[in-house]
């Protein structure tokens, strides 16, 4: 199994590795440490202190915070629980007609604005703009990603995690609350 240094990981982060030595990586066997090397440049990157448990995005982070499991900002702007999508904490700026769509796109790679939303959503900390999608009007936003964080470190990394969070979608309960 290939050993990659600290700084191969750091360059494949940056995107500055060259294609070759990306292609070496992407090839072997991962060394069984390269997922902690790649928290720990994280971690280094960031002006704040919780553990980073596991990134979500370039500037968004799931971290370890008093017993919970929080999304946070690079910036350090706090999303809430990791199991109700942050995308509802965040400031949304909607592309949803004509005019606002022709900005990003040209003639005729413009969607039809009667069908489609461009939802750009931004951190509310930093103004950073943390993701966008391009969904058929009234979908609601797309929970991207909400991983069993216990089984992955049990299982995957053989080191559990010291608490443990019901693995379950709670979006609903957090709309539901908005009803009442």
């Amino acid at each position: 199994m290939a050993e990659f240094h600290k700084a191969d990981v750091e360059k494949l982060i940056d995107g500055v590795l060259p294609w070759p030595a990306v292609q070496d990586m992407m090839k072997s066997a991962k060394d069984t440490d390269r997922f902690d090397k790649y928290i720990e440049i994280l971690q280094e990157r960031v002006p704040w202190d919780e553990q980073i448990l596991l990134p979500l995005t370039p500037s968004l982070f799931i971290i370890a915070r008093h017993g919970a499991r929080v999304v946070k900002c690079r910036c350090g702007h706090e999303f809430g629980d990791y199991r109700v999508n942050w995308k509802l904490s965040a400031l949304i700026h909607v592309r949803d007609d004509e005019e606002s769509l022709s900005k990003v796109y040209k003639g005729r790679e413009m969607p039809d604005p009667t069908w489609v939303q461009v939802r750009e959503y931004i951190c509310p900390g930093c103004g950073a703009q943390l993701e966008v999608e391009a969904v058929p009007r009234g979908c609601p936003p797309d929970f991207d990603f909400l991983p069993d964080l216990d089984t992955f470190y049990r299982e995957w990394l053989g080191r559990p995690l010291p608490d443990t969070a019901q693995f379950k979608d709670l979006t609903p309960d957090l709309v539901a609350e908005w009803r009442a």
